[in-house]
């Protein structure tokens, strides 16, 4: 008689084979090569969609808005960076789909308004990007993919209202955080992620050095805390799906590290960077003014949009 298959069995054969398609873009510090079956918490989840035929739900925090450093970015709403990092999570999505026939679909949670204040960007141009991502996945059809934000939750509230709101009820405590940064390595490398940002990102700034980074470590633990408190909210309205992350995470985290474009800095994102279009046809991510060394500007629809490498 032929062996047949548990019915138990191919859900989560389909589960591993979808969590493979995630690994091939995995961001992450760890130097290993792990299999599906080192993620049990997205193995879970995603089996658990796969047994019910339901489309997978990945939530995704991140593109909240542009960097306000101009060595940095083009200008404040989204250019090729973004376009080519939502091409690729619809594709990522239709190749889900080829195993899995309902598919799956990622919703980006755009957390600009949360921490526009710590950031230094002004809460019109955080609206403008988040508008202009909205019409890229419209213009494109990238069907797979939606967008969320403080918008959706809150609705016309002012910025500050809601960024209150969010605080108050979600976030963690600065004491529970210092203990967790001073404790946990992941935390840690968080924190001075951060920090190097804000100190990148801050312009017009008349003191020293020195004051300058303290004031962006501050601001670095409130960038956190309203971070936690965004995915505390996800989770509230996203209770099923499966939680991505664009910063790195180890294997076997809560949450899984996702690469959207090849960058030498894991830490690098499209909001941070431009895109520069190699001879090959590649495309790697880097700083505004690396890019304009390398390479030159190229405009799309009467706007700067990448740099092709001379």
């Amino acid at each position: 008689m032929p062996l047949t298959t548990a019915p138990d069995t191919l859900p989560r054969t389909t589960g591993a084979r979808i969590l493979d398609l995630l690994l091939a873009h995995h961001r992450t510090t760890d130097p290993t090569h792990p299999t599906a079956e080192a993620f049990p918490y997205q193995l879970r989840r995603i089996t658990d969609f796969v047994r019910q035929g339901a489309p997978v739900v990945l939530t995704l925090p991140g593109f909240p808005c542009k960097s306000p450093n101009p060595a940095k970015t083009l200008g404040h709403l989204p250019d090729t960076g973004e376009r080519l990092s939502l091409a690729f999570l619809d594709t990522l999505c239709a190749r889900i789909e080829a195993i899995h026939p309902p598919g799956a679909r990622v919703v980006i949670c755009s957390d600009g308004h949360v921490f526009g204040d710590l950031i230094r960007v002004p809460d019109e141009h955080i609206d403008a990007y988040a508008d202009e991502l909205r019409a890229l996945i419209r213009e494109s059809d990238l069907r797979r993919l939606s967008v969320f934000d403080l918008r959706d939750v809150l609705g016309d509230l002012p910025h500050e209202a809601k960024r209150a709101h969010v605080h108050d009820r979600y976030a963690p405590t600065p004491d529970a955080l210092r203990a967790e940064v001073r404790s946990d390595a992941q935390t840690l490398a968080l924190y001075r992620g951060i920090t190097r940002f804000l100190v990148e990102d801050t312009t017009g700034f008349t003191g020293s050095r020195s004051a300058l980074q303290r004031e962006c470590r501050k601001r670095a633990y409130g960038v956190i805390q309203r971070s936690r408190a965004w995915g505390r909210l996800i989770a509230d309205h996203h209770p099923r799906a499966v939680r991505l992350s664009i910063h790195p995470q180890p294997v076997g985290a809560a949450k899984f590290g996702i690469r959207l474009l090849d960058a030498p800095d894991v830490w690098t994102t499209p909001w941070h960077s431009v895109a520069l279009r190699e001879a090959d046809g590649g495309w790697t991510l880097m700083p505004h003014a690396r890019a304009r060394r390398l390479g030159r500007l190229v405009h799309r629809d009467g706007r700067p949009s990448h740099f092709e490498r001379l």
